[in-house]
């Protein structure tokens, strides 16, 4: 009996074999969650962003990534792409921007934009068209006074002397938009511009528009306010320089002759503009008196007049004036090597022949501006 006492054992009780099974659980759980935190911080070794600003810096990234901002960035900036740093990327056009400001030792020949299809391809959203940027840098506007003419007449010389004064923004490079690219459309030609702040003159200058016919009828479409400054100079002079500077190319006399009969091309001007808007530079006096001229450009555009003869030193070697400081720079600036070219000796019969045949056409043009230019004296 004793022995059948102590060998028989009564079983367990049903609760104290639920809570032996719910701590087992409990204790393969706890097992299990810390295999998988060891996993975690395994595979994320040295892949963590750093404590602190850093972090905030990735997860603003993340943001910066977002499809919905990566579209309003593109909207902004015309097309550039986010780069791993989560700004803007410069675009071509904006490159080429800052080229322009050192292109004046090039030739005008040499000055060439951005093909059509790529500054196509990084057109601002039109309903950002015009409208000033996120940071405050102003806004790309079309112009509202163009240099349009005449070839060899001093018009590189007048846009860079005009873009000392702080409140004229202009284009380096020549657009040729109202004459070669017109079909690619006014936003393109907006995205040329650079950016200007309220109360600034944004300027092109593209000489081949004066004798454009399609010009003045595409520009009045534009804006019937624009401006117009013509460059004009001794119609034989100006045909001899034109012809210098194409004998290394393929020389076009009968384009050389035409594009001094100014009255001619006037006329199809004043179809869509009165000649209030329209000014006549001297080219001869552009070099004679370059703060005089440059005066009554600036009482045209309505600025005040800040390029005097301060900015101005005459440089004997060139034979023209030069800038004591240009746009941008603290060092005396002359136009580039491919200006004041030596003309070749013409045949005086020759001279005389091209005087006789532009004198009738040069009378109706001072009848027409008021203004005597001296060039058959």
């Amino acid at each position: 009996m004793a022995f059948s006492r102590i060998t028989k054992l009564d079983p367990p009780s049903r609760g104290i074999f639920r809570k032996a099974v719910v701590m087992l659980c409990s204790l393969l759980a706890s097992f299990f969650l810390l295999h998988l935190l060891t996993e975690s911080c395994t595979t994320t070794t040295g892949n963590s962003p750093p404590r602190g600003s850093s972090s905030r810096a990735a997860g603003l990234f993340e943001d910066l990534s977002s499809l919905r901002t990566k579209r309003l960035v593109y909207e902004w900036t015309g097309g550039s792409e986010l780069n791993r740093y989560g700004t803007a990327a410069r675009t071509s056009q904006v490159l080429a921007d800052e080229r322009a400001t050192q292109d004046s030792e090039l030739p005008e020949e040499a000055l060439v934009l951005p093909p059509p299809d790529l500054v196509v391809s990084r057109r601002v959203s039109p309903r950002f068209a015009g409208k000033v940027s996120p940071l405050g840098e102003g806004s790309k506007k079309l112009p509202q006074a163009l240099i349009i003419g005449v070839k060899k007449g001093g018009t590189r010389a007048l846009l860079e002397f005009l873009r000392v004064h702080p409140d004229i923004r202009a284009v380096g490079a020549e657009p040729h938009f109202f004459d070669r690219n017109y079909h690619n459309g006014l936003e393109w030609y907006r995205e040329l511009m650079p950016k200007t702040l309220e109360g600034q003159i944004t300027m092109e200058k593209t000489p081949s528009y004066f004798v454009t016919r399609e010009a003045p009828a595409r520009i009045s479409a534009m804006s019937r306010n624009t401006k117009l400054i013509v460059v004009v100079r001794d119609p034989v002079t100006r045909a001899i320089s034109d012809y210098t500077q194409t004998l290394s190319k393929k020389p076009d006399i009968p384009s050389a002759i035409q594009i001094g009969i100014y009255a001619k091309h006037l006329d199809n001007w004043l179809q869509y503009f009165p000649m209030e808007q329209i000014l006549f530079v001297s080219g001869e006096r552009l070099i004679s008196d370059p703060a005089g001229e440059l005066g009554r450009v600036q009482d045209f555009l309505g600025l005040k007049r800040i390029i005097t003869d301060k900015h101005f030193y005459f440089n004997q070697t060139k034979g023209f004036p030069c800038l004591k400081k240009a746009e941008g720079s603290s060092k005396p600036h002359c136009l580039g090597k491919t200006k004041g070219r030596t003309h070749p000796n013409i045949d005086p019969e020759v001279v005389q022949r091209l005087r006789d045949f532009y004198r009738p056409f040069n009378m109706k043009f001072y009848q027409m501006t008021g203004r005597f230019f001296g060039w058959d004296d």
